[in-house]
């Protein structure tokens, strides 16, 4: 009988999926390694097993990307007075 080795939740699912990314890698190359899953999934044609393990990685590096950004948003608003960032969307250069 086959043991059923699904993690038991979506934080165990995440936290498994991150195993297969390097923590350490800048925002760009984790961007640029998600480009590549999605393109292989995109392809289409690949055995299910491969496509699950292509998903999983881009969770993972989608979710790094996520992190990264978040830490970069608190480094600016660090600098803003009172700790307040200013919306992008009301922005205007000069």
């Amino acid at each position: 009988m086959a043991k059923n080795t699904a993690p038991a939740t979506p934080a165990a699912a995440e936290t498994q999926a991150a195993t297969i990314v390097d923590e350490t890698i800048s925002y760009e190359e984790a961007f640029q390694q998600l480009e590549a899953v999605l393109g292989r999934l995109e392809e289409g044609d690949l055995p299910l097993e491969e496509s699950l393990s292509l998903y999983e990685q881009g969770a993972a590096l989608a979710a790094l990307c996520a992190r990264k950004l978040d830490e970069a948003e608190l480094r600016v608003q660090q600098w803003q007075p009172g700790d307040t960032s200013v919306p992008f969307e009301s922005w205007r250069e000069g």
